[in-house]
């Protein structure tokens, strides 16, 4: 190891880990440590870091491994934080890492210095770092990967002072392994399986950590377990369970009392793999029906800690379900859903207008969709004011092909949908990506255009042209705020957006023509986008 660099030795321990792959926009502070970037290594570029960190968390689910995202001191980190939040939120690993300034110039605080540097990414990362010493560079990045895979998954954070890279440092970094995954207390388990073998009508909530975990059979050996109704937690960002399976009534409401009224008939309910719940508006009731109890599982200590109510255990959500399936006592099929005759059919589509013009409803182009989807195809949402509409006309049958935000922050779908069709490409899985989103959001982080159109990415987008924030409609309604400025965004012509970035790109409004069209696009070598008006009518919120 004669030579040996700082440089030379943290991408050693890189390739062990097999971190190759990486998303970034470069800066000044970052060209130090990208010297020489080696040939068995990948740099997805993007125009910028909000859309370099979607990226790098669409790759790292579609992938199952982390992905390490580089920023640009500061300010790259400054722009990175909105999707940062949602990463978190997803509980993605990705090492994100930032440029600093040299080390002999930091005390009087240079141009370009990350003032405080590990102040600001929390609280959305899980250990945020900048190393004391040039030498300490690879065992910081050994600590990170180790932090950001174990449980609860998440982004972690390490500021890089510019001039450590060339400093020599012999010898190799030490390479470990660490679980990922916690099982739950084998006794508190089996009380939960006692209670649910004596619940009369008991009822399932399902959460993203199923299917990030790969669990949908475990889920489904439970549910016929136990004959129960299955929900979807509140907006999830992953589908749990198959919403096609006799058992599912749908994803629960995001608000106190509408949630605490879909849960009504039910005496037990267990949350797995998800928060206890996640609210957004302000409805009041209660947290729960009378004469419910309530049982939660997450492998998030804060998740447990914070609930309102009900009775945790911390443990991996898919082992604790497969653990359940094996001890609960079995029960004739009856079907749940059947002995319940007040439930609401799964993700009942909302009452709205028809379409008053010549333009189709949102209803009506996902009702198209679905009809020339491929088969195993990976939907992306950003088009919050229609998700219902979405998942009548298109409900997720297989795991691992659903895939939104656990933030409800916009920017974050477009270079997703990026990053998990460069995953599906470097797997060799070649399913087909498609993205639905709505013209706001479609703005947010459009640069991600650009490096599919780079990557020569196939991606079907549908960006659905309504003229307004028709979600924050939705919310003027409930709150009953009228006269709120800046709800209607006319003027915009997505087409030539997406022409300017490289695309493919067309307006379509005739839906024969945009089924033809889309499944053209299926086979396309790269990126196609289609603009399609859709009536503005607003949504119901809840």
């Amino acid at each position: 190891m004669a030579g040996s660099t700082v440089r030379s030795v943290t991408y050693d321990l890189l390739r062990e880990l097999g971190l190759t792959t990486f998303f970034g926009n470069p800066g000044s502070t970052e060209e130090t440590f990208l010297k020489e970037f080696p040939a068995d290594f990948t740099y997805h570029l993007a125009l910028q870091e909000a859309s370099a960190i979607a990226m790098a968390d669409g790759y790292a689910q579609a992938t199952g491994t982390p992905a390490i995202v580089n920023v640009h001191t500061a300010a790259g980190l400054g722009n990175a934080m909105g999707n940062l939040i949602t990463a978190s939120l997803n509980k993605t690993p990705l090492i994100v890492t930032a440029g600093q300034q040299t080390r002999e110039m930091l005390l009087m605080e240079p141009w370009l210095t990350n003032v405080d540097a590990t102040q600001l990414p929390r609280p959305w990362v899980k250990w945020s770092y900048e190393p004391a010493r040039p030498e300490d560079v690879p065992a910081a990045f050994m600590r990170a990967y180790a932090t950001a895979m174990q449980a609860p998954a998440g982004p972690v954070f390490l500021s890089l002072p510019l001039d450590d890279w060339d400093k020599p440092l012999e010898g190799r970094a030490v390479v470990r392994t660490v679980s990922h995954r916690i099982a739950p207390d084998p006794d508190r388990l089996k009380d939960f399986a006692d209670i649910l073998s004596g619940a009369a009508h008991p009822a399932l909530i399902f959460g993203a950590a199923i299917d990030r975990g790969a669990g949908w059979a475990d889920a489904i050996a439970l549910a016929e377990a136990l004959d129960a109704t299955v929900f979807a937690a509140p907006a999830s960002e992953r589908c749990p369970f198959p919403e096609d399976h006799p058992l599912y009534a749908g994803g629960l409401p995001f608000a106190i009392g509408p949630l605490s009224e879909r849960l009504k008939g039910h005496d037990v309910a267990l949350v797995i793999g998800a928060p206890v719940f996640r609210y957004y508006p302000y409805v009041a009731g209660a947290y729960l029906p009378e004469g419910l109890r309530l049982l939660h599982i997450s492998d998030d200590p804060a998740e447990t800690a914070r609930a309102p109510v009900g009775d945790s255990l911390v443990g991996d959500a898919v082992l604790a379900t497969r653990a359940l399936a094996a001890q609960v006592a079995r029960r004739a099929a009856a079907r749940a859903i059947e002995k319940l005759p007040h439930r609401m059919a799964p993700h009942p589509a909302p009452q709205r207008a028809a379409a008053t013009g010549t333009v189709p409803t949102a209803a009506q182009v996902f009702a198209a969709l679905a009809q020339v989807r491929l088969p195993h195809t990976v939907l992306v949402e950003e088009s919050p004011s229609n998700l219902a509409d979405l998942h009548t006309h298109w409900p997720i049958t297989e795991p691992a092909t659903f895939f939104t935000f656990a933030s409800g922050g916009l920017g974050w779908n477009l270079p997703a949908a990026v990053g998990i069709a460069l995953g599906e490409r470097d797997t060799g899985r070649h399913r087909p990506v498609m993205l639905i989103i709505g013209d706001g959001s479609f703005q947010y982080s459009l640069q991600g255009l650009w490096t599919a159109a780079r990557e020569g990415v196939p991606l079907v987008v549908i960006a659905l042209r309504n003229g307004e924030y028709g979600i924050l409609k939705s919310f003027a309604v409930l709150e009953e705020t009228p006269g709120v400025p800046g709800l209607d965004i006319p003027g915009l012509d997505l087409v030539s957006l997406a022409k300017g970035f490289g695309c493919a790109a067309e307006r379509i409004s005739d839906l024969t023509v945009l089924k033809e069209r889309v499944v053209a696009a299926f086979a396309a070598k790269g990126p196609t986008v289609f603009e399609v008006p859709i009536d503005p009518a607003i949504p119901p919120l809840i």
